[in-house]
C-alpha cells in the first residue's frame, strides 16, 4: 500500500511529499507526465537510503502551476523542499525531463548536491535536438487542435501501444488516470520549459560532484547521441547501460537500475 504524502509548504503553494526509509538521503526528482514514475525505484531504495519522493507543482495533489514553466524554477523548488525537510546534503537522481532539473540543481546549488545520477537525460542540445524539437512541435500542435488529454492519449499510444493504460496501471495503480489529469502541466509547462532550457558545455563545467549517467540500450533514435553529449559535458561521469531497457528504464527496469545505482552511491557516502 502506498504511504500517504504530506503537503510541505513552499513559496506560493506546497508540494506533496513522502520520506521513506533511513540512511544517506536521496531525492528522486519527479519527471514529466507521470507523477509517480520513480515510485517503484523509491520503494526499492528505502531499505538502504532516506528517500525523498514528491510531486512537482501541477502534478497530483501539489499546488497548480501557471505557464510558462522553468527548469531553474523547478530546481529551486526542489532545493527549497529539501531545506524544509532539514536536508543539507543529498544525492540527486533525475530521469528524462527531471535529469535536466537535476543538472540545473548541481549548477545552482553545488553545496546541496552530493552526487548526481542522470537516467536517460533529454536530447535537447545534442545531435537529435532538431528532430526532438520538431516532434514536440507536432505534439503541441495536436494539443491545440484536440485538447491536452487527447494529445497525451495519442502520444502514449504511439510510444507504448493501445494498451498503455493497462501497462502503466500494472506498475503503478491509478497512474493512467493521473497522467490524463496532469496532461496540461506536461504540455503547457514542462515541454516549453525543457525546450527553452539554456544549458551548454560552459554551464556543465560548473558540475563538480560525482556523476552517474544511465541509459537504456533500446531507448530509440532520439536519444542515441545523448551519451556522447554527457561524455563531452561531464568527462568525469561514470557511464552505465541497462540492456533491454527503453527510455522509460526507471519505470520498467527498477531492479536493474538499482544494481547500478547502489554501488555508485555506496562509493560516495554522504555521512
Amino acid at each position: 500500500m502506498r504511504e500517504p504524502m504530506a503537503r510541505v509548504a513552499m513559496d506560493a503553494g506546497d508540494l506533496e511529499t513522502v520520506v521513506l526509509g533511513s540512511g544517506d538521503p536521496i531525492v528522486l526528482v519527479p519527471t514529466a507526465l507521470m507523477a509517480d514514475e520513480l515510485l517503484p525505484l523509491a520503494e526499492r531504495l528505502r531499505s538502504r537510503f532516506r528517500v525523498v519522493h514528491y510531486h512537482r507543482r501541477g502534478y497530483a495533489g501539489s499546488s497548480p502551476v501557471t505557464p510558462p514553466g522553468s527548469i531553474a524554477q523547478d530546481a529551486a523548488d526542489c532545493a527549497r523542499l529539501l531545506a524544509a525537510l532539514g536536508i543539507e546534503r543529498v544525492n540527486v537522481l533525475g530521469a528524462s525531463y527531471s535529469a535536466a532539473l537535476a543538472l540545473q540543481m548541481a549548477v545552482d546549488h553545488p553545496d546541496l548536491v552530493h552526487t548526481l545520477t542522470l537516467v536517460e537525460p533529454p536530447p535537447v542540445h545534442g545531435p537529435g535536438d532538431a528532430t526532438f524539437r520538431a516532434a514536440n512541435a507536432d505534439l503541441l500542435g495536436d494539443r491545440q487542435a484536440r485538447g491536452a488529454e487527447a494529445a497525451v492519449d495519442g502520444f502514449l499510444t504511439r510510444m507504448m501501444g493501445h494498451d498503455w493504460r493497462g501497462r502503466l496501471d500494472g506498475i503503478v495503480p491509478g497512474s493512467s488516470t493521473q497522467v490524463l489529469r496532469d496532461s496540461r502541466t506536461f504540455l503547457d509547462v514542462d515541454i516549453p520549459a525543457l525546450l527553452g532550457w539554456p544549458f551548454d558545455a560552459s554551464t556543465a563545467t560548473r558540475v563538480r560532484c560525482p556523476v552517474l549517467h544511465i541509459a537504456g540500450s533500446d531507448h530509440g533514435p532520439f536519444f542515441d547521441g545523448v551519451g556522447d553529449l554527457i561524455r563531452a559535458w561531464l568527462p568525469h561521469a561514470d557511464q552505465a547501460v541497462i540492456a533491454g531497457a527503453g527510455h522509460d528504464v526507471a519505470l520498467t527496469h527498477p531492479d536493474a537500475l538499482l544494481e547500478v545505482l547502489v554501488p555508485f552511491l555506496a562509493g560516495h557516502p554522504v555521512s
